[in-house]
């Protein structure tokens, strides 16, 4: 198994060595990123990448090996500690730079682990930040590891429950069934490429991956009340919208 773990903090403090705590229940590959040392420039908030296509971004040569790696992980690793009540600068940015994953999500066979940290607060909230992005990139399942350490104790037990499940579930490869709300998220975008006046590349993406014709990826199966529930979703969003 591969693991990518994406490291936003700007020093390896904290959420370095809750990192630390859990890789010793990896048993695989394993990738780190710095974004400290990538150097990737601030999101200008073009728009190219969902307008034109995310190779139009002015970023693309440092922004596309990253989504290149995550798409031959089999396990995400993302680690932040609280910054003013939010992710560091370097996480967000590269957040921002994924901008049109929100309109043509990819990653629905992908599991991730999600590591937070803080001083004092704000730990669950931020945790819920990033498992809300990686939820619009398509993610399939999201574990979390959030903690206030305040004077650097961790409470090992529950980083090692954590991340031992989060392993076995990626060495599983079980699909979970999504919740509600990516299913109501997956037919907005559906329905907004299917309207009469799309962003081409949103149109392009949805009808040439074919998931414009499934009530949600096909890889992840659901239960016939959900896919009744993505039918009822559809044809409100596909009304509302053209």
């Amino acid at each position: 198994m591969k693991y990518l773990m994406i490291n936003g903090s700007p020093r390896k403090q904290n959420t370095y060595n809750a990192m630390k705590i859990a890789k010793n229940n990896i048993d695989g590959e394993f990738e780190e990123i710095n974004l400290v040392n990538e150097k990737i420039p601030m999101c200008v908030g073009c728009q190219n990448c969902i307008m034109k296509g995310e190779e139009k971004c002015p970023h693309f040569d440092k922004i596309n090996p990253i989504i290149r790696k995550i798409n031959e992980c089999d396990g995400l690793i993302i680690i932040s500690p609280v910054y003013a009540m939010n992710v560091t600068a370097l996480l967000k940015n590269l957040f921002d730079h994924t901008a049109y994953l929100y309109h043509r999500p990819t990653f629905f066979t992908k599991k991730a682990l999600i590591i937070v940290t803080a001083a004092g607060a704000g730990q669950k909230n931020v945790a819920k930040y990033i498992d809300e992005t990686l939820r619009h990139w398509g993610m399939n399942k999201t574990y979390t590891i959030a903690q206030a350490i305040g004077d650097g104790n961790f409470d090992e037990s529950k980083i090692n429950k954590t991340s031992k499940q989060f392993i076995k579930d990626v060495t599983s490869n079980k699909l979970h069934s999504p919740k509600l709300n990516d299913i109501v998220f997956f037919n907005v975008w559906k329905a907004m490429a299917k309207s009469e006046n799309p962003i081409e590349k949103d149109k392009q993406y949805w009808h040439e991956s074919g998931l414009v014709n499934h009530d949600f990826a096909p890889e992840v199966k659901m239960g016939i009340l959900k896919k009744v529930f993505s039918k009822i979703i559809f044809f409100a969003m596909n009304k509302a919208i053209k």
